[in-house]
């Protein structure tokens, strides 16, 4: 509790962060409370979360995040451990906080994984490998494909008699875009740990990364790292140790971290009580990203979103997420069906669930657009349309020129717009006459 609670006050203060802390029951809480003042941090920016969980591993078994369009969403996998309560965590929290669950087919401990999501790349050992069997190493890589939209490198796994766990996180970690730490074992030197550290280091800095390395010790089954550190905002939090025999690197590590992250504050904190367990803070925590729309809601509409064409009164799904700095109160769904200019009503103040059957109208259109609006309690709002124009095979409407199901100004334009000879056959040649003159316009004015 206290190395949670010391990360907590630097989180809160020198990362500029709210720290999320779950908890069993109110006790707890008051606390928690009491040990991140006595630290110096910010207890105003502390939020809990109350559920019983089995193990205080949380990087193994909580939110994965990743952003759909502008909002916020959780990857959730089947834990590696029979520990129902540390499972079940994410589905929870997910509905706790409005965020959109996806379940990974994949049984895998959180820790085994790190990514540079800038390049669209992540890595696992070969733990992933071993926990899936029957699933082939190119399905797994292709499931975080699917889910993450990352290009996953699998590697050689440490030996569990140096590292019980087997988890990348426990000796790589990525400081910045273009900037990795992994460690290096100088009381190993050709060992296969300190051959797996070298390989992936050579390999990132010939894709032209910069990689800095890191001691690490492997004294009586337990693994000293200082990769496994955490990264919020901009202060970094490097585990220290107070074993005779690695103490000496605590200061090495500190300078390592600052070389990896010169514009970051890096702070020591006291990790010996902790270590022997087989992890150290990255293990313990997990990152939420900001909400990217400020006070205002963000949604992301799945569907329909596009290059179909619908037929009248079929009945079609309506999917959207959405994302809040606090929460989506309601939503309202409406459709156009000339490519934005104007709207119609679907639903009004209907329930943030993510779901809507809509019953196609029977207009004519190939440029429709469905857009949901997300409405918070404070009055602000965000909203999301289709990336593309979807058709209906409805009623024509007559003079309608541009096939939006609404005769107007627009019908007009484009009259105008293909004023003459018209050999081929086109829609602002309402008469079929081979020629757009004064009697399509006339038309056009006629069905107004």
């Amino acid at each position: 509790s206290d190395i949670v609670a010391e990360m907590a006050a630097r989180i809160t203060t020198l990362g500029n962060a709210d720290a999320v802390i779950v908890v069993d029951q109110s006790n707890e809480q008051s606390q928690a409370l009491s040990q991140i003042a006595s630290y110096g941090g910010d207890t105003a920016r502390v939020k809990f979360f109350y559920r019983t969980v089995d193990t205080i591993w949380i990087r193994d078994y909580g939110p994965r995040y990743i952003y759909e369009g502008e909002c916020r969403a959780i990857v959730d996998h089947t834990y590696n451990r029979p520990r129902p309560n540390d499972n079940a965590l994410n589905g929870h929290f997910a509905e706790e906080v409005g965020h959109a669950l996806y379940e990974l087919p994949l049984v895998h401990g959180g820790g085994n994984f790190h990514l540079n999501g800038v390049d669209a790349k992540g890595w696992a050992t070969e733990l992933i490998s071993n926990e899936n069997g029957g699933v082939s190493d190119a399905e797994i890589r292709g499931y975080w494909q699917d889910y993450q939209n990352l290009n996953v490198t699998i590697t050689d796994a440490f030996p569990t008699s140096v590292d019980y766990t087997q988890h990348i996180d426990m000796w790589m970690c990525w400081a910045s875009d273009t900037t990795c730490v992994i460690s290096d074992w100088p009381y190993n030197v050709g060992s296969t740990q300190d051959q797996i550290c070298d390989s992936i280091a050579s390999d990132l800095q010939t894709q032209g990364y910069t990689v800095v390395r890191i001691p690490a010790r492997s004294l009586g089954w337990t693994h000293y790292t200082y990769a496994n550190s955490v990264i919020c905002n901009d202060v970094v939090l490097v585990p220290s140790y107070s074993n005779s025999s690695v103490s000496q690197h605590n200061a090495q590590a500190i300078a390592a971290w600052q070389q990896a992250c010169p514009d970051k504050t890096v702070v020591s904190i006291p990790c010996e009580s902790i270590v022997g367990s087989a992890g150290v803070m990255h293990c313990i925590c997990m990152h939420i990203p900001r909400h990217l729309g400020g006070e205002n809601p963000t949604v992301y509409l799945q569907s329909p979103n596009g290059g179909v064409v619908y037929e009248p009164n079929q009945t079609v799904p309506i999917n959207w997420i959405t994302d809040d700095d606090n929460a989506v109160s309601n939503v309202n769904i409406d459709f156009s069906a000339d490519g934005g200019i104007s709207w119609q009503s679907v639903v009004s103040g209907s329930a943030d669930d993510g779901y809507h059957s809509w019953q196609v109208p029977d207009v004519s259109t190939s440029v429709g657009l469905i857009r949901v609006t997300a409405m918070d309690q404070d009055g602000n709002s965000g909203e999301d349309q289709g990336d593309g124009f979807f058709s209906i095979n409805g009623t024509a409407v007559a003079g309608d020129v541009n096939g939006d199901g609404i005769v107007n100004v627009s019908d007009l334009l484009a009259v105008i717009e293909a004023w003459g000879p018209c050999s081929f056959s086109c829609p602002e040649d309402l008469n079929g006459d081979d020629v757009v003159d004064v009697i399509d316009l006339l038309a056009v004015i006629g069905a107004w």
